[in-house]
């Protein structure tokens, strides 16, 4: 108790003036990393409630924020609304059984289909393999958008760290050479991954992740319709999977042992 009370008396107070002047400052950031998150979830999660969620972490930034540590607020806002937005997200039984059972036989389908045709599997065929119509197939994969909520979480764990590990974080491990090294081959890894991907696959996940454009602005700039970008998103993911599953060594999920 006295040690909490320590830590929280070195912070550095901010006056309700600049608190709120933060608050306005970084209410777009809410936004940005609400609808991100937004965009790899299924329809029924409402955008709204991501914010409300965002805006709370917001909050807790700012109020926690200590500006003595070597780290930009914008860069540890960012770390708080995120992990209360996935926070709320794990309140809540937003993806049923059955939507993950799915998902991890449409994976082990694909794992499938390459390794009898030695190449990656084209819609049509991961379609026969399921023993479903093309169409049930794409609406499937439009439904299993962001079924995995660790995979939204990227490099930040809110478990066992919190800010302390944020705020806290060396700036040295940029310049360690395991990291360096690992980063490398990781990387490495990703861009032979997804240079054998399939064209459009290649295009949705540039424009996205690296552009930064919402589905809505890929579908423009692609020329198609914006759950139909969502459907490409999650195969390009899925067959990611398989691949670096099959790179690192490790075996598909099987899924006669989901429950």
């Amino acid at each position: 108790m006295n040690a909490t009370l320590q830590v929280t008396a070195s912070v550095p107070a901010i006056d309700e003036v600049r608190r709120d002047q933060l608050l306005l400052e970084h209410l777009p950031q809410v936004q940005f990393i609400a609808r991100r998150i937004h965009d790899r979830l299924p329809p029924q999660v409402l955008l709204e409630d991501l914010v409300h969620a965002g805006i709370i972490g917001l909050m807790d930034a700012v109020r926690k924020y200590d500006p003595t540590k070597n780290v930009q607020l914008k860069h540890y806002a960012e770390f708080r609304i995120r992990g209360a937005i996935l926070d709320s997200l794990r309140q809540v039984d937003w993806s049923p059984r059955t939507l993950r059972r799915q998902g991890r036989r449409l994976e082990q389908a694909i794992s499938d289909c390459k390794g009898k045709l030695s190449r990656d599997p084209t819609e049509p065929e991961i379609a026969v393999e399921l023993g479903m119509s093309l169409e049930n197939l794409q609406h499937l994969m439009g439904e299993l958008r962001g079924l995995d909520i660790g995979s939204l979480q990227g490099n930040s764990n809110e478990q066992g760290g919190g800010e302390e590990a944020i705020q806290q974080r060396p700036c040295s491990q940029e310049e360690d050479p395991f990291h360096q090294t690992l980063r490398s081959e990781i990387t490495g890894l990703l861009e032979k991954a997804i240079g054998e991907l399939p064209e459009r696959e290649r295009q949705v996940l540039a424009l996205y992740h690296f552009e930064e454009l919402t589905m809505k602005e890929v579908g423009a700039a692609l020329g198609i319709g914006e759950s139909r970008v969502s459907q490409i998103h999650t195969s390009a993911l899925l067959r990611l999977r398989v691949r670096l599953r099959e790179t690192t060594g490790k075996r598909p999920i099987q899924t006669k042992a989901a429950h």
